[in-house]
């Protein structure tokens, strides 16, 4: 039974881990996501400000350029990390999977040392009366 114990002690250490690299996963997509967002407030900031007065109006185009390169590669960042997000859970699924076959193995390894109990409990039992129905004749 030793045996079961340290699998399925592994198989929780896995999953944990595995719980640990989703949870930094997801947090690094949610600050990119907020990284996109606050450059396209900068980006309608600086609109609103190009509206408001002409002469910061000749350098919208480049900064509208620069505006659009950043969020290219914010937006490769979220790609990827929602990329590996999705294989992070994967990994995390066939981990709780694994954790659960050997639960289940444990348990039924369990069951049978208790059915086998019983069943030797039962024989000596039966010996038993057998012996004192033997004797009483």
């Amino acid at each position: 039974m030793r045996w079961a114990e340290q699998l399925i002690r592994l198989a929780s250490f896995e999953v944990e881990v595995l719980q640990v690299r989703l949870g930094a996963v997801v947090e690094r997509r949610t600050a990119a996501e907020l990284r996109l967002a606050v450059l396209t407030a900068e980006g309608e900031a600086e609109l609103a400000v190009a509206r408001a007065d002409p002469q910061c109006a000749w350098r919208l185009p480049a900064f509208n350029e620069a505006l659009r390169s950043r969020k290219v590669k914010v937006q490769g960042e979220i790609d990827l990390t929602v990329a590996e997000e999705s294989g992070a859970r994967d990994a995390l699924a066939h981990a709780f999977e694994s954790l659960k076959k050997y639960e289940q193995i444990a348990e039924q390894a369990r069951t049978a040392t208790i059915r086998e109990a019983a069943k030797r409990e039962t024989a000596v039992l039966d010996e038993l009366g057998l012996r004192r129905a033997a004797g009483r004749r």
